[in-house]
């Protein structure tokens, strides 16, 4: 049910609003992308006008941004502050030019407000590798209750809010298919996870833990002191938010990461609570066997994700889907992403 401040009609009506702005988002990051293609035709012929993607390092050198990113977050947010001027705006450009030195948590409970990420995949985008988006959540009372992702190379679509059923192309409800989590979980799974931008070289850190997590988690059964996961795959698309739109739809069973900030996330939690899914901490509860799985806040940084389940012989979907996040936690090693100001 939405928020009393705001009516079932109103969601509707900013549902459809939210939809339509992906869409249009969406269509700005591939006129972006065509004009790099015709550049690079061009200048097949034109050795001295090389057609590079110029971009800026943020935090790190995987950390970066371009003009595109820039450009589609200021349309986005022209675009709610004229049709919602009361509604609070966190867009992931926006706040990183912000003069503020720290990252404490960025929403508001009280104030509904609207989360984007104009470019999920920036790196990708420069490679013109087809693993990126525009991501729009709107959010009540803190929760995300709409979710729209729209990864436009691909001809993808990712649409919902709550109560209303989560979408792949507005036609296709998600999950694709919904079916029992595997028995021998994390065996049977493909596990998706992304390196980060913590790229610091000591033993302690977090590209190091997740290291010997990935290697726990695709390690022969029985191999690693008994960690071994033997699943099927290990995937990273460089797209926190097309990661939970996987997991969604069921392509991804297991989705484990750190380090995310709001705009990675929100409309993927959006999407994945919809369709079904389970969304709890990366980093194991000390009594992590036994322990009730904890809710996650937004902002934590530290997420596991479980596919939308079905029931089998004896295993409600829930409780399928939390034997597998109890399995996962047996297997990764606990990251460190602080949350500065917080």
């Amino acid at each position: 049910m939405a928020s009393k401040i705001i009516t079932e009609a109103e969601l509707d009506e900013i549902y459809a609003f939210a939809v339509q702005l992906g869409k249009d988002a969406g269509n700005l990051l591939m006129e972006a992308a065509r004009s790099r293609f015709s550049s690079n035709s061009h200048n097949a012929s034109h050795d001295d006008e090389p057609a590079t993607q110029e971009f800026t390092e943020k935090d790190s050198a995987v950390d970066i941004v371009t003009q595109t990113d820039e450009d589609v977050e200021a349309f986005i947010k022209t675009a709610i502050n004229t049709r919602y001027p009361s509604h609070h705006f966190i867009g992931e450009e926006t706040y990183a030019k912000s003069s503020q030195p720290t990252r404490p948590y960025l929403v508001t409970p009280t104030t509904p407000t609207w989360v984007v990420d104009p470019l999920d995949g920036t790196v990708n985008y420069t490679h013109l590798f087809p693993m990126f988006c525009v991501s729009i959540a709107f959010l009540i009372d803190g929760a995300p209750v709409i979710g729209v992702i729209c990864a436009p190379m691909l001809g993808q679509l990712f649409t919902a809010c709550k109560g209303r059923g989560a979408w792949l192309n507005e036609t296709q409800r998600l999950p694709m298919v919904r079916q029992p989590m595997p028995k021998n979980a994390p065996g049977g799974c493909v596990f998706s996870c992304e390196w980060g931008k913590d790229r610091k070289d000591k033993p302690e850190g977090n590209l190091y833990r997740k290291v010997e997590s990935f290697v726990n988690m695709a390690a022969e059964v029985g191999g690693r002191g008994g960690k071994g996961g033997m699943v099927h795959g290990v995937r990273s698309l460089g797209s926190a938010t097309l990661d939970l739109a996987y997991t969604a739809m069921g392509s991804f069973d297991i989705w484990w990461e750190g380090g995310c900030w709001e705009w990675d996330v929100a409309a993927g939690i959006a999407i994945l609570q919809e369709a079904g899914g389970l969304i709890t901490s990366a980093n194991p509860p000390e009594e992590w066997a036994t322990a009730e799985i904890p809710e996650v806040k937004l902002g934590s940084r530290l997420y596991l994700a479980i596919r939308p389940s079905g029931p089998s012989e004896g295993e409600t979907a829930r409780q399928g889907q939390e034997r597998t996040a109890r399995e996962v936690w047996r297997r990764v090693l606990a990251l460190d992403y602080t949350r500065p100001g917080a």
